[in-house]
């Protein structure tokens, strides 16, 4: 069975880091594409960051450059999303999705998501 499983969500203060995992069993996981999402109380889900089974990645979101780093453990079966520099806005549910391709449009599996609230 399929599955991918984020962690690493929790409260914050502005300024702080945290990292999410996101661990996927039941696939082939180095053909797969990984794109971390968030989406925030009231808002539309927005793509993040995307890396691919060769480590390629793309860069989805303007706000998050220079702060988020996507990386990848393939004989781990893991992605992870470390979130340095955290402001009120990064507050969302941040969800790992799989794909072939980075292709924000386009994923074929989902996570249920690990909340992220930055605030003093």
């Amino acid at each position: 069975q399929l599955q991918l499983v984020e962690s690493g969500g929790g409260l914050v203060q502005p300024g702080g880091s945290l990292r999410l995992s996101c661990v996927a069993s039941g696939l082939d996981f180095t053909l797969h594409s990984i794109t971390w999402f968030r989406q925030a109380p009231g808002k539309e889900r927005e793509s993040v960051l995307c890396i691919t089974g060769g480590h390629s990645v793309t860069h989805y979101t303007d706000s998050v450059k220079g702060r988020f780093v996507i990386s990848r453990d393939n004989p781990k079966n893991t992605v992870y999303l470390l979130m340095d520099d955290l402001r009120p806005e990064d507050t969302a549910v941040y969800y790992c999705a799989a794909a072939r391709f980075c292709d924000a449009s386009a994923m074929d599996y989902w996570g249920k998501g690990t909340p992220v609230t930055v605030s003093s």
